[in-house]
């Protein structure tokens, strides 16, 4: 009898550890989460074949309290309109873009990662990014309203409120997103 008691109470034991340390995974994972992530809902298609509209990732808001955007950064800013947008770094402060024959080219270099654009917007003429400036272009470059129109224009360092780390929807996506490439 004592032998099926010590194995009972042995048993009870590893179940009960087993539950703690999925309790402390699960909160400390939310806590990483919420401390770290801010969902945004992807809208529209100007970020395909990256992320489509209707996904949902993971903005990290404290990453620029520390450092800048880097090239080829997926970042989320604020419109002057009010709303939030999904784009990539281009050019960063100190650069010069321009769009000549469907090239980007970001300090008179042709930039591979861009892809091809068939409409250069006010980068037809080089643009010259000042100070906490940036040239942020969406990955589908034939669907995306960026800094070649003027209604977006260059975006200014305190428009950035984070960069895209994770997908979390649809989870047969779950995964990070990567900074380079993407085009």
């Amino acid at each position: 009898m004592d032998f099926y008691e010590n194995e009972e109470n042995s048993l009870i034991r590893r179940t009960v550890g087993w539950v703690v340390d999925i309790a402390v995974a699960l909160s400390f994972a939310w806590f990483f989460l919420t401390f770290f992530g801010t969902q945004v809902v992807v809208n529209g298609q100007s970020m395909q074949p990256l992320l489509n509209s209707g996904e949902i990732v993971l903005m990290n808001r404290f990453v620029y309290d520390f450092g800048t955007p880097d090239r080829l950064d997926v970042v989320v800013f604020l419109r002057e309109d009010g709303r939030t947008n999904i784009k990539r770094v281009i050019g960063i402060p100190g650069d010069v873009v321009q769009i000549v024959d469907g090239t980007v080219y970001v300090n008179g270099e042709p930039m591979e990662e861009a892809g091809t654009v068939s409409l250069a917007g006010l980068a037809d003429r080089p643009v010259e990014l000042g100070n906490g400036e940036y040239f942020l272009l969406g990955d589908n470059r034939e669907s995306s309203e960026d800094s070649r129109f003027a209604n977006v224009g260059n975006v200014m360092e305190d428009q950035i409120i984070g960069k895209v780390w994770l997908r979390i929807s649809p989870l047969i996506d779950f995964g990070l997103i990567r900074s380079s490439g993407g085009v």
